[in-house]
């Protein structure tokens, strides 16, 4: 029997209806559901687990029932595994999981009878480099946010390009992001929007002193480096805006396009641009 992980966004209380039906489902069509334990609260007919752990159990699909907050947590966990992923949007902006819930039997239908594509996007690898040696690293889907603490004074930063400077400049902070970032907080911050298949990474300056420093488009093999030169009180390196660690002065975030990729469930191509018109209201006039 094929295995499917599903993945629970915490405290949300539709799930008690929503599980118990998706979980009969999956056991009707042969397939054996493993429930993350945010999930296992609201469901007791299917074995519950920690959602790291997920990957061990090597499942066929994972189901992320929640929203992009709930997928780029999942993302970081099924990284290095290739497994599909099908978003269902039950947040707010629905990007990433675009799956709407009265959807969710009919896209699963399409997925057992293969007439799915895999949307394959591209991680971003981050290495926190303190006093010459590799301190940490992470994966990111979307971005990693080099930024100042809380005081109002902006903060000291230099990037380098496969080891050359680019620029030094005061800011609150850099964002380095991935395609699929571009939509998010690079976008907030003035940056470009690249589509999700465009092989490049995004520096985006957080509001920089200078008007004149703008957001820069680079290959995807490129190796970028931002360096904390000097901040008011403290610093962060921010992940997918979830994880998050204080830096010092003199550490360095080196980050390259990743080995691993997300391949996200789509029933239609043209979701991106959908989701851009629907979500973003772009080029609405």
């Amino acid at each position: 029997m094929n295995r499917v992980a599903i993945v629970s966004k915490p405290h949300r209380e539709e799930l008690a209806r929503i599980l118990p039906q998706l979980v009969a489902w999956l056991y009707d069509h042969d397939y054996e559901p493993l429930l993350d334990r945010e999930g296992g609260v609201y469901c007791q007919d299917a074995p519950s687990v920690d959602r790291v752990e997920l990957p061990g159990y090597a499942p066929k699909l994972v189901i992320v029932l929640g929203g992009d907050g709930t997928m780029l947590a999942v993302a970081r966990i099924f990284a290095a595994t290739g497994i599909p992923i099908l978003g269902v949007n039950l947040g707010f902006l629905g990007f990433l999981t675009e799956i709407r819930l009265s959807d969710l039997y009919t896209t699963l239908e399409g997925w057992c009878h293969d007439c799915h594509t895999l949307d394959s996007r591209a991680m971003l690898h981050a290495c926190l480099w303190r006093e010459g040696r590799e301190y940490a690293t992470y994966e990111a889907l979307n971005e990693v946010v080099v930024s100042k603490g809380d005081i109002a004074r902006m903060g000291d930063f230099s990037v380098e390009l496969d080891g050359k400077t680019v620029a030094r400049f005061r800011a609150d902070g850099v964002i380095v992001s991935t395609p699929t970032g571009s939509t998010a907080y690079t976008l907030a911050a003035n940056g470009p929007i690249l589509t999700p298949d465009v092989n490049a990474l995004v520096v985006t300056p957080i509001c920089p002193h200078l008007l004149t420093l703008r957001p820069i488009v680079v290959r995807g093999e490129a190796t970028l480096a931002v360096r904390v030169e000097g901040v008011p009180t403290n610093c962060l390196l921010t992940v997918d805006g979830q994880q998050a660690v204080n830096l010092q002065l003199g550490d360095e975030i080196r980050c390259h396009r990743s080995e691993n990729k997300v391949n996200l469930v789509r029933m239609k191509e043209s979701g991106f641009f959908e989701a851009l018109r629907s979500k973003l209201s772009w080029g609405e006039q």
